[in-house]
């Protein structure tokens, strides 16, 4: 006797039964594999769900429970209104960062307001969403994005050829030196580097510890690590008037302010908190 076809909601129902805790996960993944949003999924609930389609569907949900980011299960995250490709290579954007990439902006049409062409610089660009967003939202801006992983080049390449970010060229190396080996000069540097205390990477969820690169998320023992590095490097790259721009964890922007008024100490140097309250981005305008 064959077996009566699931519809799509009794699939989502499966699915949340499943994985025990609520998440969009069933919803999201299901509209991946129907190539449908999920406002037009979610008026098709009682539409039959194709056999074929309930089978990935259900080994989808299998992996996700063993602790697989969504993203990465797709392959593509959203980030300021784009999609971009996603893998094991490259951190998952956050909503975070758009903020980031939004105060940024704001302060190049600011304080750029009659400059022609701006040379800016994304450090750790991993998928390359800052670089790439930036480049498409401001049209003066040339981005250079380096990253010292080859395998998130690759990544960053392709989000760019994908949203044809023609002013975004890409950099191998450790940070700035690639920059400085080549006498780069930049109006603004960006980072969202590396932040998270090496103690506390064990108890991270399991969906970041074991499937996002340590490499993009291990900030040392203090977390602080990588924005020494980049403040030491910042004066060779920086010309007279530049704008900087960090992402940091919650708790680390007085620290992080401090190190860029001690490298910079006519700079204005602001943090800023996030739509959570939470310190998020320190920023410093030099020059001006």
């Amino acid at each position: 006797m064959k077996q009566r076809q699931w519809k799509i909601i009794e699939a989502l129902n499966w699915a949340s039964s499943f994985l025990k805790i609520p998440s969009q996960a069933p919803e999201i993944l299901l509209a991946h594999l129907l190539q449908v949003d999920r406002v037009t999924l979610l008026g098709q609930l009682r539409e039959p769900c194709p056999e074929e389609v309930l089978k990935k569907f259900q080994a989808l949900i299998l992996r996700h429970h063993k602790g697989i980011p969504v993203q990465y299960l797709i392959g593509e995250e959203q980030f300021y209104s784009r999609s971009f490709y996603v893998n094991e290579s490259v951190l998952i954007p956050r909503p975070e960062t758009e903020e980031l990439v939004q105060l940024m902006l704001n302060k190049i049409s600011e304080r750029f307001q009659h400059k022609r062409t701006i040379a800016g610089c994304d450090i750790g660009t991993g998928s390359g969403c800052i670089a790439i967003t930036m480049a498409k939202e401001e049209a003066r801006l040339n981005m250079t994005a380096i990253d010292i992983s080859k395998e998130a080049l690759k990544t960053a390449r392709k989000n760019a050829e994908r949203h044809a970010a023609h002013q975004v060229t890409f950099l191998h190396g450790n940070l700035l030196e690639p920059a400085i080996e080549q006498k780069k000069h930049y109006d603004v540097v960006v980072s969202n580097p590396p932040y998270i205390e090496s103690k506390e990477i064990a108890s991270l969820d399991v969906t970041v510890r074991e499937h996002e690169p340590v490499l993009a998320l291990d900030g040392g023992k203090d977390g602080c690590n990588f924005y020494r590095s980049i403040i030491s490097q910042l004066p060779y790259v920086l010309k007279a008037q530049a704008l900087i721009g960090f992402e940091v964890g919650v708790g680390q922007s007085t620290t992080v302010a401090n190190l860029l008024t001690d490298a910079f100490p006519h700079a204005q140097v602001d943090i800023v908190y996030d739509i959570n309250g939470k310190d998020r981005i320190v920023t410093a305008d030099i020059g001006f």
